[in-house]
């Protein structure tokens, strides 16, 4: 299936490892334009020199709320379009909320939550000057619709990311823009690795999947690249579960 997504651009955050880093590659063999955001300068020129032809590397830090505010614009800018925005940078601070320092929790917020808000502007307003119509894929986690213990800052905002998803779909109908999120369960990346690390960790993670297995990164890549094609235009307001079955058990 021709997804259409050549001569497309779309901006990946979180784009040097991990779920970010399988979009961004997969987005590009589709044939997409993507400009791959991180903090890590020498990641993304790795990731760039694996397919220089479709992977534009742009360096920025989700905590840098006035470099995320120029950011879409000047993607549209140098690439000459902005067709879409997969949100998927983000953090997972663990530990006891008891023993937490408050700043734990305005940390994950400032993260998971106001930079996709600001980058969702900003491409938004792209969007609409271009005469409407655009994509706009978060990355949440099955974290935001079940709460997770050692895992409250990032739960909470996970389902704020949720809420703002189904927000911003409601309000930008009219403009042909489409938010959608996705939330993924456990996946083999280095995010998981002190999961991995331990045989007896890893063992009791998957029990509580019905699939008894972790998911690999590439799995997540033909839901992504449909939520950024031009043929999912009536899909919006969607939380997308891909977690081989965790969150359907009782």
């Amino acid at each position: 299936m021709d997804l259409e997504l050549a001569g497309r651009v779309v901006i990946v955050t979180g784009a040097s490892r991990g779920l970010g880093r399988a979009t961004a590659e997969a987005l590009a063999d589709e044939g997409a334009t993507v400009v791959a955001v991180a903090r890590s300068e020498p990641a993304l020129d790795e990731l760039a020199q694996s397919r220089p032809e479709r992977i534009v590397p742009m360096v920025a830090d989700m905590r840098d709320a006035a470099r995320l505010a120029t950011l879409p614009a000047e993607v549209a800018e140098r690439c000459g379009r902005l067709d879409a925005l997969v949100n998927n940078a983000g953090i997972a601070p663990a530990g006891s909320f008891l023993d937490d320092a408050p700043d734990v929790l305005r940390d994950a917020l400032e993260v998971n939550v106001v930079a996709p808000g600001i980058l969702s502007r900003g491409a938004a307003r792209v969007f609409v000057d271009a005469g409407g119509g655009g994509k706009i894929v978060n990355v949440a986690s099955i974290s935001a619709i079940r709460g997770k213990a050692t895992l409250a800052a990032y739960s909470a905002s996970k389902g704020a990311l949720v809420q703002l998803t189904r927000a911003l779909a409601a309000e930008w109908a009219r403009h042909r823009i489409q938010v959608n999120a996705v939330a993924p369960g456990g996946f083999i990346t280095e995010a998981q690795r002190q999961v991995l690390d331990s045989e007896e960790i890893l063992a009791a993670r998957v029990r509580k999947i019905p699939a008894r297995r972790m998911g690999e990164p590439r799995e997540i890549c033909p839901l992504m690249c449909l939520l950024c094609a031009p043929s999912s235009e009536f899909i919006t307001g969607s939380v997308f579960v891909i977690d081989g079955g965790e969150t359907a058990k009782i």
